[in-house]
């Protein structure tokens, strides 16, 4: 039952975030790494033993970034550099290949953590390590710290 109600909160997490404008890049980012946000948390719960491992919830953790990958970098287009209380460091465009390479990175060890499909928590701890630190890599570089 507490399996059944970890996944249901987590597609709830999904399906109720923030509505994704098409025509307002920070926005649709800013969605996007919430649902990142809602996802790492659930999966972060496993690991830290919070709460049960349940290999759906591992699968949808690691789609949800995955998903969240591919495509991001269109989300940063000339012109979106600011507004929007966005956060969004400079150097995104200013090093833009190494911002793609980063987000190549993210999408490759996110597709193969779905491809191991972890079916315990020894396994989903290896993947999901190996995507979040992506995630801090990504933030170190090109994400203005919050104040």
């Amino acid at each position: 039952m507490k399996r059944t109600f970890v996944a249901a909160a987590l597609l709830a997490a999904f399906s109720i975030g923030p509505v994704i404008a098409a025509d307002d890049p920070i926005a649709t980012r800013k969605a996007i790494m919430q649902n990142v946000g809602a996802a790492t948390g659930a999966g972060a719960g496993m690991v830290k033993g919070e709460t049960e491992f349940n290999a759906v919830t591992a699968a949808l953790v690691l789609r949800t970034m995955n998903t969240a990958a591919l495509g991001f970098g269109e989300l940063f287009p000339e012109g979106s550099e600011s507004g929007g209380k966005t956060t969004a460091a400079p150097s995104i465009w200013d090093d833009r290949a190494g911002f793609e390479m980063v987000l190549a990175k993210f999408q490759s060890d996110t597709a193969a953590g779905i491809a191991a499909k972890p079916a315990d928590l020894d396994a989903f701890k290896a993947v999901f390590g190996a995507a979040t630190a992506n995630c801090a890599a990504c933030h170190k570089d090109y994400r203005v710290k919050k104040e």
